[in-house]
Protein backbone atom coordinates (compact mmCIF):
# COMPACT_ATOMS: atom_id res chain seq x y z
CA UNK A 1 0.00 0.00 0.00
CA UNK A 2 1.56 3.03 -0.98
CA UNK A 3 1.30 6.45 0.79
CA UNK A 4 -0.49 9.59 -0.41
CA UNK A 5 1.23 12.49 -0.68
CA UNK A 6 -0.72 13.88 2.17
CA UNK A 7 0.60 11.76 4.16
CA UNK A 8 4.23 11.92 3.00
CA UNK A 9 3.50 15.83 4.32
CA UNK A 10 2.12 15.06 8.00
CA UNK A 11 4.81 12.85 7.96
CA UNK A 12 7.88 15.50 7.16
CA UNK A 13 5.81 17.38 9.46
CA UNK A 14 5.78 15.28 12.71
CA UNK A 15 9.35 14.72 12.04
CA UNK A 16 9.86 18.36 12.05
CA UNK A 17 8.07 19.26 15.37
CA UNK A 18 10.21 16.36 16.61
CA UNK A 19 13.25 17.19 16.06
CA UNK A 20 12.52 21.11 16.91
CA UNK A 21 11.36 19.63 20.04
CA UNK A 22 14.45 17.40 20.33
CA UNK A 23 16.29 20.91 19.92
CA UNK A 24 14.44 22.68 22.05
CA UNK A 25 15.56 20.00 25.02
CA UNK A 26 18.84 20.06 24.19
CA UNK A 27 19.22 23.71 24.64
CA UNK A 28 16.99 23.67 27.83
CA UNK A 29 19.72 21.25 28.90
CA UNK A 30 22.69 23.85 28.06
CA UNK A 31 20.78 26.09 29.77
CA UNK A 32 20.04 24.25 32.99
CA UNK A 33 23.91 23.66 32.86
CA UNK A 34 24.04 27.71 33.68
CA UNK A 35 22.83 26.79 37.47
CA UNK A 36 25.73 24.45 37.92
CA UNK A 37 27.67 28.20 37.79
CA UNK A 38 27.84 30.54 40.60
CA UNK A 39 25.14 32.36 41.95
CA UNK A 40 23.27 29.23 41.92
CA UNK A 41 26.24 26.58 42.34
CA UNK A 42 23.54 23.79 42.16
CA UNK A 43 25.98 20.96 41.88
CA UNK A 44 23.05 18.23 42.10
CA UNK A 45 22.29 19.12 38.42
CA UNK A 46 25.35 18.53 36.74
CA UNK A 47 24.97 14.91 36.91
CA UNK A 48 21.67 15.38 35.11
CA UNK A 49 22.94 18.51 32.48
CA UNK A 50 26.86 17.08 31.84
CA UNK A 51 25.01 13.39 32.14
CA UNK A 52 22.46 13.77 29.96
CA UNK A 53 24.34 15.48 26.81
CA UNK A 54 27.53 12.69 27.20
CA UNK A 55 24.23 10.08 26.90
CA UNK A 56 22.58 11.41 24.11
CA UNK A 57 26.15 11.52 22.37
CA UNK A 58 26.67 7.95 22.72
CA UNK A 59 26.45 6.44 19.41
CA UNK A 60 25.81 9.65 16.91
CA UNK A 61 27.80 10.02 14.08
CA UNK A 62 30.58 12.54 14.39
CA UNK A 63 28.85 15.16 12.27
CA UNK A 64 25.23 15.11 14.13
CA UNK A 65 27.23 14.97 17.57
CA UNK A 66 29.21 18.40 16.64
CA UNK A 67 25.50 20.26 15.90
CA UNK A 68 24.03 18.30 19.21
CA UNK A 69 27.09 19.85 21.17
CA UNK A 70 26.78 23.68 19.40
CA UNK A 71 22.81 23.24 20.23
CA UNK A 72 23.56 22.53 24.02
CA UNK A 73 26.15 25.06 23.57
CA UNK A 74 23.74 27.59 22.10
CA UNK A 75 21.88 27.24 25.33
CA UNK A 76 24.85 27.38 27.48
CA UNK A 77 26.32 30.77 26.80
CA UNK A 78 22.72 32.03 26.31
CA UNK A 79 21.99 31.26 29.88
CA UNK A 80 25.52 32.21 30.82
CA UNK A 81 26.19 35.52 28.63
CA UNK A 82 22.96 36.75 28.30
CA UNK A 83 23.95 40.05 30.54
CA UNK A 84 26.25 41.10 27.71
CA UNK A 85 22.98 42.36 26.41
CA UNK A 86 23.52 45.51 29.22
CA UNK A 87 26.30 46.93 28.35
CA UNK A 88 24.79 47.95 25.04
CA UNK A 89 22.07 49.66 26.64
CA UNK A 90 24.43 52.42 28.65
CA UNK A 91 24.40 54.10 25.47
CA UNK A 92 21.16 52.76 24.11
CA UNK A 93 20.73 55.52 21.82
CA UNK A 94 23.80 54.05 19.77
CA UNK A 95 24.00 50.32 20.64
CA UNK A 96 20.51 49.53 21.98
CA UNK A 97 19.26 47.78 18.72
CA UNK A 98 22.70 45.61 18.31
CA UNK A 99 22.49 43.95 21.94
CA UNK A 100 20.03 41.17 20.75
CA UNK A 101 21.80 40.57 17.49
CA UNK A 102 25.54 40.54 19.11
CA UNK A 103 25.01 38.52 22.00
CA UNK A 104 23.47 36.09 19.93
CA UNK A 105 26.03 35.76 17.45
CA UNK A 106 28.96 35.86 20.23
CA UNK A 107 26.70 32.58 21.66
CA UNK A 108 26.49 31.07 18.14
CA UNK A 109 30.28 31.25 17.92
CA UNK A 110 31.22 30.28 21.19
CA UNK A 111 28.92 27.12 21.02
CA UNK A 112 31.48 25.75 18.32
CA UNK A 113 33.86 24.98 21.00
CA UNK A 114 31.05 22.17 22.94
CA UNK A 115 30.20 21.27 19.17
CA UNK A 116 34.31 20.46 18.84
CA UNK A 117 34.09 18.64 21.97
CA UNK A 118 31.01 16.32 20.71
CA UNK A 119 32.68 15.67 17.79
CA UNK A 120 36.02 14.77 18.55
CA UNK A 121 33.96 12.75 21.41
CA UNK A 122 31.85 10.70 18.85
CA UNK A 123 34.78 10.18 16.56
CA UNK A 124 37.05 8.70 19.23
CA UNK A 125 34.42 6.90 20.66
CA UNK A 126 33.80 4.87 17.47
CA UNK A 127 36.91 2.69 18.43
CA UNK A 128 37.44 0.07 21.05
CA UNK A 129 39.03 2.53 23.15
CA UNK A 130 36.01 3.66 24.43
CA UNK A 131 35.40 0.83 26.06
CA UNK A 132 34.65 0.48 29.78
CA UNK A 133 35.38 3.52 31.83
CA UNK A 134 36.96 5.33 28.98
CA UNK A 135 34.19 6.26 27.55
CA UNK A 136 33.43 9.31 30.26
CA UNK A 137 37.11 9.52 30.29
CA UNK A 138 37.22 10.38 27.10
CA UNK A 139 34.17 12.52 27.04
CA UNK A 140 35.92 14.48 30.11
CA UNK A 141 39.21 14.96 28.04
CA UNK A 142 37.21 16.46 24.79
CA UNK A 143 35.56 18.55 26.82
CA UNK A 144 38.48 20.06 29.14
CA UNK A 145 40.29 20.40 25.85
CA UNK A 146 37.43 22.38 24.10
CA UNK A 147 37.51 24.65 27.11
CA UNK A 148 41.03 24.72 27.15
CA UNK A 149 41.08 25.85 23.30
CA UNK A 150 38.24 28.28 24.24
CA UNK A 151 40.81 30.14 26.79
CA UNK A 152 43.22 30.71 24.38
CA UNK A 153 42.30 30.53 20.91
CA UNK A 154 42.10 34.35 19.33
CA UNK A 155 42.30 36.17 22.49
CA UNK A 156 40.61 33.74 24.58
CA UNK A 157 37.40 34.06 26.46
CA UNK A 158 37.55 31.52 29.33
CA UNK A 159 34.51 32.53 31.30
CA UNK A 160 31.92 30.04 33.14
CA UNK A 161 34.82 27.02 32.95
CA UNK A 162 32.72 23.79 34.25
CA UNK A 163 35.42 23.57 37.13
CA UNK A 164 33.12 26.86 38.48
CA UNK A 165 30.76 24.87 39.60
CA UNK A 166 33.30 24.25 42.64
CA UNK A 167 33.71 27.48 43.46
CA UNK A 168 31.09 28.03 46.37
CA UNK A 169 32.83 24.34 48.11
CA UNK A 170 35.73 25.20 50.13
CA UNK A 171 37.55 21.42 49.76
CA UNK A 172 36.31 20.63 46.03
CA UNK A 173 38.06 24.23 44.85
CA UNK A 174 41.48 23.12 46.25
CA UNK A 175 42.63 20.75 43.86
CA UNK A 176 43.02 23.90 41.70
CA UNK A 177 46.32 25.08 43.36
CA UNK A 178 47.73 22.10 41.94
CA UNK A 179 45.61 21.41 38.77
CA UNK A 180 44.25 24.35 37.68
CA UNK A 181 40.87 25.24 36.81
CA UNK A 182 41.04 23.12 33.63
CA UNK A 183 42.59 19.50 35.26
CA UNK A 184 39.70 20.84 37.87
CA UNK A 185 37.35 20.53 35.26
CA UNK A 186 38.31 17.70 34.07
CA UNK A 187 38.11 15.70 37.36
CA UNK A 188 34.85 17.08 37.95
CA UNK A 189 32.84 16.13 34.20
CA UNK A 190 34.73 13.24 34.24
CA UNK A 191 32.79 12.36 37.84
CA UNK A 192 29.88 13.88 37.20
CA UNK A 193 29.06 11.83 34.04
CA UNK A 194 30.38 8.67 35.87
CA UNK A 195 26.94 7.26 36.63
CA UNK A 196 24.74 7.95 33.74
CA UNK A 197 27.65 5.67 32.35
CA UNK A 198 27.46 2.96 34.68
CA UNK A 199 23.27 3.38 34.58
CA UNK A 200 23.45 3.48 31.12
CA UNK A 201 25.82 0.41 30.52
CA UNK A 202 25.16 -3.05 29.94
CA UNK A 203 27.98 -4.44 31.60
CA UNK A 204 27.78 -4.69 35.48
CA UNK A 205 30.64 -7.08 36.05
CA UNK A 206 32.82 -4.57 37.06
CA UNK A 207 31.93 -3.10 40.47
CA UNK A 208 34.97 -1.64 41.41
CA UNK A 209 35.16 0.91 38.86
CA UNK A 210 32.14 2.85 40.68
CA UNK A 211 34.03 2.08 43.64
CA UNK A 212 37.19 3.45 42.71
CA UNK A 213 35.64 6.31 41.19
CA UNK A 214 34.02 7.10 44.14
CA UNK A 215 37.53 6.59 46.26
CA UNK A 216 38.83 9.12 43.77
CA UNK A 217 35.75 11.80 44.38
CA UNK A 218 36.35 11.08 48.37
CA UNK A 219 40.23 11.52 47.89
CA UNK A 220 39.70 14.49 46.08
CA UNK A 221 37.54 16.01 48.90
CA UNK A 222 39.75 14.87 51.37
CA UNK A 223 42.94 16.71 49.87
CA UNK A 224 41.34 19.98 49.77
CA UNK A 225 40.13 19.56 53.13
CA UNK A 226 43.85 19.17 54.08
CA UNK A 227 44.82 22.04 52.27
CA UNK A 228 42.33 24.11 54.18
CA UNK A 229 43.27 22.79 57.59
CA UNK A 230 47.38 22.69 56.96
CA UNK A 231 48.75 25.84 58.46
CA UNK A 232 46.30 28.81 59.17
CA UNK A 233 48.61 32.02 58.27
CA UNK A 234 48.44 34.88 60.57
CA UNK A 235 47.50 38.31 58.51
CA UNK A 236 49.94 40.59 57.50
CA UNK A 237 50.21 44.18 59.46
CA UNK A 238 49.64 45.53 56.29
CA UNK A 239 45.97 48.05 56.43
CA UNK A 240 44.00 48.14 53.03
CA UNK A 241 40.76 50.22 51.99
CA UNK A 242 39.00 49.11 49.37
CA UNK A 243 37.07 51.56 48.23
CA UNK A 244 33.62 51.24 46.14
CA UNK A 245 32.46 54.46 44.79
CA UNK A 246 29.54 53.13 43.24
CA UNK A 247 28.71 55.43 40.32
CA UNK A 248 26.89 54.37 37.32
CA UNK A 249 28.13 53.73 34.33
CA UNK A 250 25.87 56.02 32.39
CA UNK A 251 27.09 58.89 34.60
CA UNK A 252 30.91 58.52 34.79
CA UNK A 253 32.05 60.45 32.18
CA UNK A 254 29.61 63.25 31.61
CA UNK A 255 31.99 66.29 32.57
CA UNK A 256 29.07 67.83 35.02
CA UNK A 257 28.92 65.02 37.26
CA UNK A 258 33.11 64.72 37.20
CA UNK A 259 33.49 67.05 40.14
CA UNK A 260 31.07 64.78 42.34
CA UNK A 261 32.90 61.48 41.39
CA UNK A 262 36.20 63.05 42.64
CA UNK A 263 34.96 64.01 45.85
CA UNK A 264 32.90 61.09 46.14
CA UNK A 265 36.18 58.81 46.53
CA UNK A 266 37.82 61.18 48.19
CA UNK A 267 34.84 61.44 51.08
CA UNK A 268 35.10 57.54 51.45
CA UNK A 269 39.27 57.35 51.25
CA UNK A 270 39.88 59.85 53.59
CA UNK A 271 37.34 58.55 56.57
CA UNK A 272 38.63 56.79 60.07
CA UNK A 273 41.66 55.33 60.69
CA UNK A 274 44.99 55.22 58.49
CA UNK A 275 45.31 52.66 56.29
CA UNK A 276 48.74 52.01 54.30
CA UNK A 277 47.31 50.94 51.07
CA UNK A 278 44.20 52.61 49.25
CA UNK A 279 42.56 50.87 46.48
CA UNK A 280 40.44 52.67 43.80
CA UNK A 281 38.47 50.52 40.86
CA UNK A 282 39.16 50.72 36.95
CA UNK A 283 39.14 54.23 35.71
CA UNK A 284 37.82 55.21 39.19
CA UNK A 285 39.33 58.41 38.07
CA UNK A 286 37.44 60.18 35.03
CA UNK A 287 40.05 61.57 33.30
CA UNK A 288 44.02 61.74 33.22
CA UNK A 289 45.44 61.71 36.64
CA UNK A 290 48.72 61.98 35.70
CA UNK A 291 48.19 65.43 33.84
CA UNK A 292 46.00 67.72 36.56
CA UNK A 293 48.45 67.79 38.90
CA UNK A 294 46.03 70.17 41.05
CA UNK A 295 43.83 66.52 41.49
CA UNK A 296 46.56 64.91 42.31
CA UNK A 297 47.54 67.15 45.16
CA UNK A 298 43.72 67.80 46.02
CA UNK A 299 43.42 63.42 46.28
CA UNK A 300 46.87 62.85 48.32
CA UNK A 301 45.94 65.69 51.21
CA UNK A 302 43.13 64.55 51.64
CA UNK A 303 44.34 60.74 51.81
CA UNK A 304 45.60 59.68 55.39
CA UNK A 305 49.08 60.06 56.03
CA UNK A 306 51.30 57.33 54.59
CA UNK A 307 49.02 56.10 52.28
CA UNK A 308 49.57 54.66 48.96
CA UNK A 309 46.78 55.29 46.29
CA UNK A 310 46.41 52.36 43.45
CA UNK A 311 44.04 53.54 41.22
CA UNK A 312 42.99 53.10 37.60
CA UNK A 313 42.61 55.55 35.39
CA UNK A 314 43.34 56.16 31.59
CA UNK A 315 46.72 57.19 30.60
CA UNK A 316 47.83 58.12 26.98
CA UNK A 317 51.28 58.43 25.90
CA UNK A 318 52.44 60.38 22.11
CA UNK A 319 54.01 58.02 19.78
CA UNK A 320 55.58 60.17 16.62
CA UNK A 321 52.48 61.34 15.35
CA UNK A 322 49.68 59.20 17.08
CA UNK A 323 48.57 59.41 20.70
CA UNK A 324 48.83 55.99 22.21
CA UNK A 325 46.03 55.32 24.70
CA UNK A 326 46.00 52.56 27.70
CA UNK A 327 43.95 51.51 30.89
CA UNK A 328 46.38 51.58 33.59
CA UNK A 329 46.49 51.00 37.39
CA UNK A 330 48.92 53.78 38.78
CA UNK A 331 50.46 54.41 42.39
CA UNK A 332 51.05 57.71 44.25
CA UNK A 333 52.29 58.97 46.81
CA UNK A 334 51.10 61.00 49.56
CA UNK A 335 52.78 64.15 47.82
CA UNK A 336 51.01 62.68 44.75
CA UNK A 337 54.41 61.58 43.22
CA UNK A 338 54.23 58.85 40.83
CA UNK A 339 55.32 55.45 42.16
CA UNK A 340 54.97 53.38 39.33
CA UNK A 341 51.88 51.43 37.17
CA UNK A 342 50.73 48.69 34.78
CA UNK A 343 48.82 48.47 31.69
CA UNK A 344 45.92 46.14 31.21
CA UNK A 345 47.40 43.84 27.89
CA UNK A 346 44.23 41.53 28.29
CA UNK A 347 41.58 44.37 26.58
CA UNK A 348 38.12 43.81 26.12
CA UNK A 349 37.23 43.09 22.09
CA UNK A 350 35.06 45.68 20.82
CA UNK A 351 35.01 47.32 24.30
CA UNK A 352 38.54 48.53 24.53
CA UNK A 353 39.38 48.25 20.46
CA UNK A 354 38.20 46.74 17.84
CA UNK A 355 40.08 43.72 16.29
CA UNK A 356 40.34 44.17 12.57
CA UNK A 357 39.59 47.71 12.54
CA UNK A 358 40.35 48.20 8.82
CA UNK A 359 37.87 45.79 7.89
CA UNK A 360 34.84 45.79 10.48
CA UNK A 361 33.10 48.89 10.47
CA UNK A 362 32.19 48.74 14.06
CA UNK A 363 32.38 51.37 17.15
CA UNK A 364 33.67 50.72 20.24
CA UNK A 365 30.90 50.18 23.39
CA UNK A 366 32.88 53.05 25.50
CA UNK A 367 33.21 56.91 23.96
CA UNK A 368 36.41 57.64 23.94
CA UNK A 369 39.58 59.17 21.63
CA UNK A 370 40.63 56.37 20.53
CA UNK A 371 41.42 52.26 21.04
CA UNK A 372 43.45 51.30 23.83
CA UNK A 373 46.58 49.34 23.15
CA UNK A 374 47.84 46.70 25.32
CA UNK A 375 50.25 46.87 27.77
CA UNK A 376 53.32 44.47 27.65
CA UNK A 377 51.87 41.01 30.36
CA UNK A 378 51.91 40.24 33.62
CA UNK A 379 53.97 42.73 36.12
CA UNK A 380 55.08 43.12 39.84
CA UNK A 381 54.71 46.28 41.42
CA UNK A 382 57.46 47.01 44.05
CA UNK A 383 56.25 49.74 46.28
CA UNK A 384 57.62 51.51 49.11
CA UNK A 385 57.21 49.88 51.95
CA UNK A 386 54.59 47.56 51.12
CA UNK A 387 54.62 44.11 49.66
CA UNK A 388 55.50 43.18 46.03
CA UNK A 389 51.59 43.68 44.38
CA UNK A 390 50.62 41.66 41.02
CA UNK A 391 47.89 43.51 39.00
CA UNK A 392 45.15 42.06 36.76
CA UNK A 393 42.58 44.81 35.51
CA UNK A 394 38.57 43.89 35.08
CA UNK A 395 38.34 40.45 32.86
CA UNK A 396 42.66 40.06 33.32
CA UNK A 397 40.99 37.93 36.29
CA UNK A 398 39.69 35.33 33.99
CA UNK A 399 42.94 33.90 32.43
CA UNK A 400 44.11 31.32 34.22
CA UNK A 401 48.04 31.37 34.39
CA UNK A 402 48.24 34.34 33.19
CA UNK A 403 47.63 36.99 35.71
CA UNK A 404 51.00 36.41 38.02
CA UNK A 405 54.55 37.76 36.87
CA UNK A 406 57.14 34.53 36.48
CA UNK A 407 59.75 36.37 36.62
CA UNK A 408 59.10 38.43 40.00
CA UNK A 409 56.24 36.73 41.94
CA UNK A 410 53.88 39.02 43.74
CA UNK A 411 52.72 38.66 47.45
CA UNK A 412 49.15 39.88 46.58
CA UNK A 413 47.02 40.80 43.56
CA UNK A 414 45.27 43.43 42.74
CA UNK A 415 42.18 43.34 40.65
CA UNK A 416 40.90 46.95 39.78
CA UNK A 417 37.84 46.08 37.88
CA UNK A 418 34.31 47.93 36.62
CA UNK A 419 31.45 45.93 36.28
CA UNK A 420 28.79 48.92 36.05
CA UNK A 421 28.50 48.02 32.60
CA UNK A 422 26.31 45.07 33.76
CA UNK A 423 24.20 46.17 36.46
CA UNK A 424 22.63 43.58 38.86
CA UNK A 425 22.83 40.85 36.55
CA UNK A 426 24.60 37.41 37.31
CA UNK A 427 27.72 38.75 35.03
CA UNK A 428 29.67 40.39 38.22
CA UNK A 429 28.84 36.85 40.54
CA UNK A 430 30.56 35.49 37.90
CA UNK A 431 33.62 37.50 37.30
CA UNK A 432 33.84 37.36 41.62
CA UNK A 433 33.74 33.24 40.93
CA UNK A 434 36.85 33.54 38.91
CA UNK A 435 38.50 35.94 40.97
CA UNK A 436 38.46 33.37 43.50
CA UNK A 437 40.06 30.47 41.69
CA UNK A 438 42.84 32.86 40.35
CA UNK A 439 43.70 33.07 44.46
CA UNK A 440 43.69 29.09 45.04
CA UNK A 441 45.31 28.74 41.59
CA UNK A 442 48.24 31.20 42.34
CA UNK A 443 48.28 30.98 46.68
CA UNK A 444 47.68 34.45 46.41
CA UNK A 445 45.08 36.55 48.14
CA UNK A 446 42.95 39.12 45.75
CA UNK A 447 42.25 42.63 46.51
CA UNK A 448 38.99 43.52 44.46
CA UNK A 449 37.85 46.95 44.07
CA UNK A 450 34.66 47.50 41.92
CA UNK A 451 33.29 50.51 40.79
CA UNK A 452 29.48 49.20 41.82
CA UNK A 453 30.61 46.38 43.04
CA UNK A 454 31.44 43.19 43.98
CA UNK A 455 34.32 44.45 45.92
CA UNK A 456 35.86 41.71 48.15
CA UNK A 457 39.35 40.02 50.27
CA UNK A 458 39.76 37.41 48.90
CA UNK A 459 42.22 35.56 50.63
CA UNK A 460 44.86 33.05 49.10
CA UNK A 461 42.38 29.92 50.02
CA UNK A 462 39.44 31.38 47.78
CA UNK A 463 37.57 32.01 51.26
CA UNK A 464 35.82 35.88 50.74
CA UNK A 465 36.69 37.33 53.64
CA UNK A 466 34.76 40.58 53.62
CA UNK A 467 32.64 41.84 50.40
CA UNK A 468 30.58 44.67 49.24
CA UNK A 469 27.39 44.05 47.12
CA UNK A 470 26.46 45.13 43.88
CA UNK A 471 25.17 49.01 44.10
CA UNK A 472 26.52 49.66 47.32
CA UNK A 473 28.93 52.77 48.16
CA UNK A 474 31.26 52.20 51.21
CA UNK A 475 34.83 50.28 51.90
CA UNK A 476 36.16 47.87 53.24
CA UNK A 477 39.15 48.11 55.76
CA UNK A 478 41.16 44.93 56.33
CA UNK A 479 44.44 43.58 57.23
CA UNK A 480 46.17 42.08 54.28
CA UNK A 481 45.85 38.33 54.11
CA UNK A 482 48.91 36.44 53.73
CA UNK A 483 50.92 34.39 50.65
CA UNK A 484 50.87 30.59 50.51
CA UNK A 485 54.19 29.43 49.18
CA UNK A 486 54.27 29.33 45.05
CA UNK A 487 51.64 26.55 43.94
CA UNK A 488 52.30 23.24 41.69
CA UNK A 489 50.04 25.23 39.32
CA UNK A 490 52.13 28.45 39.94
CA UNK A 491 55.13 26.82 39.11
CA UNK A 492 53.95 25.08 35.76
CA UNK A 493 50.72 26.30 35.12
CA UNK A 494 48.57 24.40 32.38
CA UNK A 495 51.49 21.69 31.77
CA UNK A 496 50.20 20.19 35.16
CA UNK A 497 47.18 19.54 32.86
CA UNK A 498 48.69 16.84 30.40
CA UNK A 499 49.85 14.20 33.27
CA UNK A 500 47.19 14.94 35.00
CA UNK A 501 44.94 13.29 31.58
CA UNK A 502 47.28 10.68 31.11
CA UNK A 503 47.64 9.68 34.85
CA UNK A 504 43.84 9.19 34.87
CA UNK A 505 43.35 7.19 31.63
CA UNK A 506 46.28 5.11 33.06
CA UNK A 507 44.63 4.50 36.39
CA UNK A 508 41.03 3.66 34.86
CA UNK A 509 41.84 2.29 31.47
CA UNK A 510 45.57 1.47 31.37
CA UNK A 511 45.40 -0.95 34.56
CA UNK A 512 42.41 -2.92 32.97
CA UNK A 513 44.01 -3.25 29.89
CA UNK A 514 48.05 -3.51 30.71
CA UNK A 515 46.87 -7.33 31.79
CA UNK A 516 45.09 -8.38 28.83
CA UNK A 517 47.59 -7.21 26.66
CA UNK A 518 50.30 -8.85 28.87
CA UNK A 519 48.18 -12.31 28.48
CA UNK A 520 47.81 -11.82 25.23
CA UNK A 521 51.76 -11.58 24.59
CA UNK A 522 52.89 -14.13 27.04
CA UNK A 523 50.22 -16.63 24.96
CA UNK A 524 51.25 -15.46 21.59
CA UNK A 525 55.04 -15.79 22.87
CA UNK A 526 54.04 -19.60 23.95
CA UNK A 527 52.24 -21.01 21.22
CA UNK A 528 55.10 -19.43 18.84
CA UNK A 529 57.60 -21.13 21.24
CA UNK A 530 55.97 -24.57 20.83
Amino acid sequence: MTETAGEKAAFRKVALVLSLAHAAAIVCLGALTVLTLPPFSFLILAPATYGGLFFILRGLRPFRAAVTGWTFGLGYFAGGIFWIAESFFVDADRFGLLAIPAVAGLNALLAFFPALASFAFALLARSRLSEGLASPLLFATCWTAAEWLRGHVLTGFPWNLSSYALVEYEPLRQPAAWIGSYGLGFLFVFLVVLPTHLIASRNSRRPWGLVLALGFAASLWGAGQTRLWLGIEEPTNITVRIVQGNVPQQDKWRPELREETVSRYIDLSSQGDVPDIVLWPETAYPGFLDEVEADRQRIMRALPQSSILMTGVPDRVASGANTLYFNTVQAYDTKGRSLGGYAKHKLVPFGEYVPFREWLPFERLTKSLGDFTPGPGPRTLALPGIPFVGIAICYEIIFPGHVVDDAIRPDWIFNATNDAWFGTSIGPEQHMAAARMRAVEEGLPVLRAANTGISAVIDARGRVLASLGLEQTGVLDLLLPPALPRTLYARFGDWTLLPLVLACWFLFVGLRVIPSLTMRFFSHLERRLT
